[in-house]
């Protein structure tokens, strides 16, 4: 009788209570979703057209594309619904549904953060032994252990959630169904299964950051030897991406999710959620394409095609 979960709905109280507000959310909303559609499926489509973005570093930057795109879809249309609706009941089964794929995907992402980096290490510190360190069967191996290790965590994450009792309030103060503040809602003795979530939630990321700072040590040492300053240049420019991807995206991470949810202060949350569900999906695919002169040959290239074919259709 313990675990009997009384609730068989939840209220998503949402980011707002003012409807004044509710308009220029959606609008705003709408708009962040469909630069990131465009960006991380253009993005995608690139890499698979241009036989030139057919290496390591691009297949995993798909994939990264391919998930942005996959987990923001996760939460924002529904929120996009419910600010113009104002429904704000989801069901148990959907509430369950949408944390295990948003912290499925989340942990892929981290992964694949984590693989890139150590493409990068081997294409800076190793570039003599660069196509044998990452050749097709390793990087496929890469990514394949990013997803399988992305399903566990939904599973674990999704698992303690929902096995704890929902009886008494059912009104989420959150704007989609995320751990913390699913878990406030628990009447059961939730301490355990808190320790348990911050102790995966502190493995991935541990396990990530010692990764990808070691990679970034010595691809900084090995810039550091170079004597030409064409090469400081182009090393540099080949990591400053992903340099810049992953310091957005691990902070926004660490500050939402590693400290228990009696000391989580929801309308931080709520700020903290929106920027690495709505926007950091929408600023990886221009953080690597801004920067990136094979992204913008390849995008020019395509142009060029597409608009070949509209004028011979014509």
């Amino acid at each position: 009788m313990e675990n009997r979960t009384e609730v068989t709905k939840f209220l998503l109280l949402g980011l707002t209570d003012d409807p004044h507000l509710r308009l220029p959310l959606f609008i705003t909303f709408l708009l962040i979703y469909t630069i990131t559609v465009a960006g991380n499926l253009g993005m995608l489509l690139l890499i698979l057209l241009d036989p030139r973005l057919h290496t390591p570093m691009y297949f995993f930057l798909g994939n990264l594309s391919l998930v942005d795109f996959c987990y923001s879809s996760v939460v924002t249309p529904s929120v996009m619904a419910r600010l113009l609706t104002g429904n704000k009941v989801i069901s148990y089964n959907a509430c369950a549904a949408q944390m295990f794929l948003f912290t499925t995907l989340i942990c892929v992402e981290n992964y694949l953060f984590t693989a890139m980096a150590y493409d990068r290490y081997a294409a800076v510190c190793k570039p003599l032994h660069y196509t044998t360190t990452m050749r097709s069967s390793v990087c496929a191996g890469l990514v394949m252990g990013c997803y399988v290790l992305g399903f566990l965590n939904g599973c674990v994450h999704t698992g303690e959630t929902f096995s704890q009792s929902f009886c008494s309030s059912n009104m989420i103060h959150h704007f989609f169904c995320d751990v913390p503040p699913v878990m406030a809602l628990s009447c059961s003795d939730k301490q355990v299964s808190e320790l348990v979530l911050v102790y995966v939630v502190s493995f991935h990321i541990f396990f990530a950051v010692l990764v990808i700072s070691t990679s970034y040590i010595f691809i900084f040492h090995t810039i550091l030897r170079m004597h030409s300053a064409a090469g400081h240049r182009k090393a540099l420019s080949t990591c400053a991406s992903h340099f810049s991807a992953i310091s957005i995206f691990y902070g926004a991470t660490m500050f939402m999710h590693l400290q228990p949810s009696s000391s989580h202060s929801m309308d931080t949350a709520k700020i903290a959620s929106v920027f690495y569900t709505v926007v950091i999906p929408m600023l990886n695919p221009l953080v690597y394409s801004l920067r990136n002169k094979e992204v913008k040959s390849a995008f020019l290239k395509v142009k060029s095609a597409l608009i070949c074919w509209m004028s011979n259709k014509v």
